[in-house]
C-alpha cells in the first residue's frame, strides 16, 4: 500500500519510524507549518518534519486543510491509506480520499477519553489503566470503528511525560499491526456505541490554564493526581508570596491536620509542604515565577520563606 502520514509532535515521529522500519511505503508526510519559537522567535520545523526531511520522504505543509493547492498535492500522491497520529482535525474531503480509509492512533482506550488531552486527564482522574487504541477516521472525533487495542496498568505515581512515552512506544507497535491488517485485509472493525452502554464515558478536552491551578480543597490524592497529570506540561501551579510558583512532582502525606487548605510550612532547607483536606503535599520538583526548575532543596537554598 501507498501511504500518506499526517502527524507533527515527537510522539507521531516514534510511529513513522515504526511504519518504514517494517517496510512500508510511505510516499508522503503532512504536517504543521514551521512557526516561530523561542526567544528568538526563529521558525522551528515539527519533530515530524525534521525526521521525514532526514528520510528525504516528501513533506506537505498546509496552512488550510481545503485549500485546493493542498488538496490537489494529496491526492496526487495516489495513496491507498493515510495514518493520523498527533495531527488537527481533519475535514471530510481529505480522510475520505484514500481508497482504504483513513486510519487514527488514539493514546487511550476508546470510547474512554475522546479528545485533545487523553494522557494528562487519565492521570488527573486517578485511572488504574489506560492504553492505545487504533479505528477508523469518522466525521465525530474520536468516534469511528475501532480496530485494535492495548492495555497498560498503570501505577499510580507516573507523570503525564513518563505515560507519554509508554504510550508513544506501546502505540507505535499497534499502529504497525494495524497498517499490515488492513494491507492484508485481515481485520474486523467494532463499532464504538456497541461498547457506551453500561460504562461512565469520561472525556478528554483541551487543557487551559484555569485547568492548571491548585485547589487545596481537596484531598491529598486529588491534588497529587492533578500535579502529576499536568507534568512537565502544562505544568500544575499556586501561588506563592505573590508569584506563579509551578509544582512538577510531590509527595503525599495523609495524616491528620488542623492547617486552613493551602497553608504552606517549611524548615527552609529540605522540605515545603501544602495543607490539603486530609493532609499535606510535600513538593519536591518547582519552578518559581522568573526562575528556572529545580528541587526543592535547590529552591530553599536560594530562597527565605
Amino acid at each position: 500500500m501507498r501511504i500518506v502520514f499526517m502527524g507533527t509532535p515527537q510522539f507521531a515521529v516514534t510511529s513513522l519510524d515504526e511504519l518504514l522500519m517494517a517496510g512500508c511505503d510511505i510516499v508522503g508526510v503532512v504536517t504543521a507549518p514551521d512557526k516561530p519559537a523561542g526567544r528568538g522567535q526563529k521558525l522551528t520545523q515539527s519533530a515530524v518534519k525534521e525526521y521525514a526531511v532526514a528520510k528525504r520522504i516528501k513533506v506537505l505543509q498546509p496552512e488550510k486543510l481545503r485549500d485546493q493547492s493542498f488538496l490537489d498535492e494529496l491526492k496526487a500522491l495516489g495513496a491507498d491509506l493515510f495514518v493520523v497520529v498527533a495531527f488537527r482535525m481533519l475535514p471530510g474531503i481529505v480522510w475520505t480520499m484514500p481508497i482504504r480509509g483513513t486510519i487514527n492512533l488514539h493514546a487511550s482506550l476508546l470510547p474512554k477519553y475522546r479528545g485533545a488531552a487523553p494522557i494528562n486527564w487519565v492521570l488527573i482522574n486517578g485511572e488504574k489503566e489506560t492504553g492505545v487504541t487504533t479505528f477508523f477516521l469518522k466525521q465525530d472525533i474520536d468516534t469511528g470503528n475501532l480496530l485494535f487495542t492495548e492495555k497498560i496498568t498503570l501505577t499510580g505515581t507516573e507523570t503525564a511525560g513518563e505515560l507519554h512515552n509508554r504510550l508513544m512506544n506501546k502505540g507505535a507497535g499497534l499502529l504497525v499491526k494495524t497498517v499490515k491488517a488492513v494491507e492484508s485485509r485481515r481485520y474486523s472493525e467494532l463499532p464504538q456505541h456497541e461498547l457506551v452502554d453500561g460504562i461512565e464515558l469520561k472525556h478528554a478536552p483541551k487543557i487551559f490554564k484555569e485547568d492548571c491551578l491548585i485547589d487545596w480543597n481537596n484531598t491529598t490524592e486529588t491534588v497529587f493526581n492533578l500535579i502529576r497529570g499536568l507534568s512537565p506540561i502544562p505544568t500544575a501551579f499556586t501561588k506563592l508570596n505573590d508569584k506563579t510558583f509551578k509544582i512538577y512532582y510531590g509527595q503525599q502525606e495523609v495524616t491528620e491536620t488542623t492547617e486552613q487548605p493551602g497553608v504552606f510550612s517549611t524548615d527552609n532547607k529540605t522540605y515545603l509542604k501544602f495543607a490539603c483536606t486530609d493532609g499535606y503535599i510535600s513538593v519536591t520538583d518547582v519552578q518559581l515565577e522568573g526562575k528556572k526548575r529545580m528541587s526543592i532543596e535547590e529552591f530553599l537554598r536560594g530562597v527565605k520563606l
